[in-house]
């Protein structure tokens, strides 16, 4: 049997296809966010696609919580191989308005939480040789063009930008147990998610496509972060000199 895959951050949108695009290929997945009746229903209807999925309902900012939840997931799915943290306050605002309180939550989930995560799972991720995924968006990254998008998306554009710098710390000091870092960023808004706001449909970025660019990394485990889509932000400057984001961390950005 498959290790399971642990989905942090659970709703409609990427978390909801990577579940579906591993759950497919044979790894049970664990669910995990607030909602228990919501969560429940996103396990069942899962299970009817023949993906064998269980939810644990839990604040994943709540240390006993998440602690039970993690024991809970081994106890009934075995020990966790993989770790997609989607877990994000969608809060908006500008520095000069938005509640500090905002902040300081959206860190403490996006951030704390997360490498929290990380240090309860290391010991299965590392006799698994497994992996962690994340997801990021384009806001993580600094340059002028973005910064000026970022205004309104302060926050989350905060907090993300940490996550991103976590996981590059994460990548070197995982590797040499076995475990595997990868993020995808996200460069536009997400089909069926309330970003999407006034943007077209059509020209938004499908969940699917996004759980697919997950899995190619977490298969070929040659990757760290890769950019995907062009909707938002000037795509240009991105391709042009890629390795000013991050380096090693960034080596390879593309879209798949």
């Amino acid at each position: 049997m498959k290790n399971p895959i642990v989905i942090c951050g659970y709703g409609p949108g990427i978390s909801q296809a990577v579940a579906r695009r591993f759950g497919a290929a044979g790894h049970p997945v664990a669910i995990i966010a607030r909602n228990a009746e919501r969560l429940e229903a996103g396990a069942e209807a899962l299970r009817k696609e023949g993906v064998t999925a269980k939810s644990f309902p839990a604040d994943l900012t709540d240390s006993d919580a998440r602690a039970n939840a993690f024991a809970d997931i081994r106890a009934s799915l075995g020990p966790v191989g993989i770790l997609h943290w989607n877990a994000f306050l969608p809060v908006n605002g500008d520095l000069l308005t938005s509640p500090v309180e905002d902040l300081r939550q959206s860190l403490e989930l996006r951030l704390v939480s997360f490498i929290a995560a990380v240090q309860a799972l290391f010991d299965d991720l590392k006799a698994s040789g497994g992996t962690i995924l994340a997801t990021s968006g384009i806001t993580a990254l600094d340059r002028p063009e973005i910064n000026k998008f970022a205004v309104d998306y302060a926050v989350m554009a905060i907090t993300v930008a940490a996550q991103h710098k976590a996981l590059g710390i994460l990548v070197p000091t995982l590797a040499s147990h076995g475990i595997h870092v990868a993020e995808v960023v996200i460069n536009g808004f997400v089909k069926g998610t309330e970003g999407v706001g006034a943007f077209d449909q059509t020209g938004t970025i499908d969940p699917k496509d996004v759980a697919a660019c997950f899995w190619d990394m977490f298969e070929n485990r040659t990757q760290n972060s890769r950019i995907f889509g062009a909707d938002i932000i000037a795509e240009e400057a991105l391709r042009r000199n890629p390795q000013a984001h991050g380096g090693d961390y960034l080596r390879g950005a593309a879209e798949p």
